[in-house]
């Protein structure tokens, strides 16, 4: 049906006969009746039309006003119908309930919740990193290039067992210079021994010789110097024998140093390097391997945000969930509270370690885990809703803002009485009930069930099949 189709009703009422009471208001209610649209759409597209100066065609299309459109009128006015069934669908997503004189939300009805009996648990959320107890960095102290490797990933070693080797030539060829240069130095001990006696006995004859009368005494005193040199070169030989001793042992543990061996039992988690590659041990030793000493304990290290460490206790029980696991929660127990803090762009947080037993191997290094740590339990709390603590009547004035907690109880009379409460533990959805007056069982208003709700939960009627605007 177009905008130009004869009416065929009474412009003056409605379809089922009652009287347009607002004058200002016939127009849309005619159109509304026309085209079979809800009161609110005919009123913002009559306030579309007036805003594009197309309220003379909305009165026509309605059928309350003259038919007769002037010749001199605007171009897009003749093109807006079309615009209008456009525009209209973004306008009735937003319309609302209205009325002659009178609009806006109004409370229905006040929800009410039961207070109750049940469990309630303080909870703490954090997240973290599921990594083995002991976990061992293997290096090397040598440099050299791997001559080979021995285990691979998830290889299980022994300890002492033997992992990669660095090739060990020339750390052979440092400890064969060294045992030559012991053996020098044992040789120029035997020279200064055998040089020792030769000068013992010219210093011997020299005091013979003095003795007779036969010899001067300079050469008592150059004997018995060149005697007590050689005495002073041996003891300077047999140091340098201890220090080529010294230097072989050294070549000799930088030889040993070329096998790589594992320093505890577990199982190689890392293998950072490959057959042929250069190490180099300078100031910063390298990590060739990563060893888990036990991978049947593990623990989680959750970052605990500072505004809930303060609850956060050794020996609490937590459960944690990983993303490889979905649907399997795991249970284990905070064993350390760290109180180093950890400063990442202004929010501080604390590690809170968590053991946890792996005897099926389900968990691996490095999985994500989302933690919650229960700090506090009660088990058979009177349970209050918190949403009856933040419930306020309409009409109530404006608290102050240090306000006892209160809630508000139906009365005989239709109302809501205020009562004030004493609270306790609280979780994300209850707080325990401390104080006396009401219990379980007495309902509470949490909230107001208003007409806009339930308009908003029946579907929005389609415009597929209604006649169109053109």
């Amino acid at each position: 049906m177009g905008l130009h189709s004869p009416a065929r009703w009474d412009s003056t009422r409605l379809p089922d006969g009652t009287p347009l009471a607002c004058g200002s208001l016939r127009a849309p209610l005619a159109l509304a009746a026309r085209f079979r649209l809800p009161l609110p759409w005919a009123l913002r597209l009559r306030s579309l039309g007036a805003s594009l100066g197309l309220a003379a065609r909305l009165r026509v299309a309605a059928g309350v006003g003259s038919r007769h459109v002037p010749a001199t009128e605007p171009s897009h006015a003749r093109i807006a119908p079309r615009l209008l069934a456009g525009v209209a669908a973004l306008l009735l997503g937003g319309a609302g309930a209205a009325s002659c004189g009178a609009g806006g939300d109004r409370a229905s009805a006040v929800v009410t919740e039961a207070i109750d009996r049940g469990e309630i648990a303080s909870r703490v959320t954090a997240t973290g990193v599921v990594n083995p107890v002991t976990i061992v960095q293997v290096g090397t102290y040598v440099s050299g290039p791997i001559l080979a490797i021995d285990v691979d990933f998830n290889s299980k070693v022994a300890k002492g067992q033997r992992v990669a080797q660095i090739d060990p030539a020339p750390f052979q060829l440092r400890v064969d210079q060294a045992e030559a240069n012991l053996a020098n130095a044992q040789a120029r001990v035997q020279k200064a021994r055998a040089d020792l006696a030769l000068k013992k006995i010219t210093l011997e004859r020299s005091r013979e010789l003095r003795e007779r009368d036969t010899g001067p005494q300079s050469e008592v005193d150059a004997a018995a110097s060149a005697h007590d040199q050689a005495v002073a070169q041996i003891a300077l030989e047999e140091a340098g024998v201890r220090q080529s001793r010294s230097a072989l042992a050294e070549a000799r543990v930088n030889l040993a140093y070329t096998d790589i061996r594992s320093p505890v039992d577990g199982v190689v988690v890392s293998r950072n390097v490959d057959v042929g590659q250069t190490v180099a041990a300078s100031f910063q030793t390298p990590t060739l391997f990563l060893i888990a000493q036990d991978l049947t304990q593990m623990q989680v290290a959750a970052k605990v945000s500072e505004s809930d460490i303060g609850g956060v206790r050794e020996g609490q029980p937590a459960e944690f969930g990983v993303d490889a696991w979905p649907s399997r929660i795991f249970a284990g127990r905070v064993v350390q509270v760290r109180n180093a803090p950890t400063t990442v762009m202004n929010v501080v947080t604390y590690d809170v370690v968590i053991g946890v037993d792996n005897s099926a191997l389900e968990l691996k290094p490095g999985m994500t885990a989302s933690v919650t740590i229960t700090t506090d339990r009660r088990e058979d709390a009177v349970r209050l809703p918190l949403r009856a603590l933040r419930f306020r009547p309409e009409n109530a004035e404006a608290a102050p803002t240090a306000e006892v907690p209160a809630v508000w109880l139906p009365d005989a009379s239709g109302g809501l009485r205020r009562v004030e409460v004493k609270t306790g533990l609280r979780d994300e959805r209850f707080a325990e009930l401390l104080s006396e007056g009401i219990g379980p069982g007495d309902p509470v208003a949490v909230a107001y069930e208003r007409e806009e709700a339930a308009a908003e939960k029946k579907p929005a009627p389609s415009l597929l099949g209604r006649p169109r605007l053109r």
